[in-house]
Formats: C-alpha cells, structure tokens, sequence
C-alpha cells in the first residue's frame, strides 16, 4: 500500500465517521421530538381521563337522582 492509497482510505473513513455522527446527531433530535410528543400525549390522556371520570361521576349522580324521582313518581301513583 502506498501512502497515497492510505490516505484515500483515511479520508474515505473520515467521510464515513461524519456521516455516522450526522446521523446520530439527527436520531438525537428525532428521539427528544419523539419525547416531546409523548409527554404531551400523556398528558392530554391524563387530561381525559379525569375528565371521564368527572363525567361518570355526574352520570352517576344523575342517575341516583332520576331513580330517586322515579321512586317517588312510583309511591305517589300506588297511593
């Protein structure tokens, strides 16, 4: 190997390191996106889950309430 050769070689495992790095650098960024998104994914699901809850909750306490109305609905018009 002459030391031509050698020093294409050299600059063609150059090329190839700082592709390497460039593309790490770029999934870097892709992961902290990805992070990004999942923690306001998460966020928003923790958002609707209480919501349901709240709404099942008023569902709850409006159905004791219908019952309640019906109970009473059903002792007046037995009497």
């Amino acid at each position: 190997m002459d030391q031509d050769t050698v020093i294409t070689q050299f600059e063609l495992l150059e090329r190839k390191i700082e592709q390497l790095i460039e593309t790490c650098k770029r999934r870097e960024a892709d992961i902290a996106e990805l992070r990004q998104s999942n923690e306001l994914l998460t966020q928003q699901l923790q958002e609707q889950t209480a919501t349901q809850m709240q709404n099942d909750e008023l569902k709850a306490l409006i159905r004791s309430k219908v019952d309640g109305l019906m109970d009473r609905l059903s002792e007046y018009s037995e009497e």
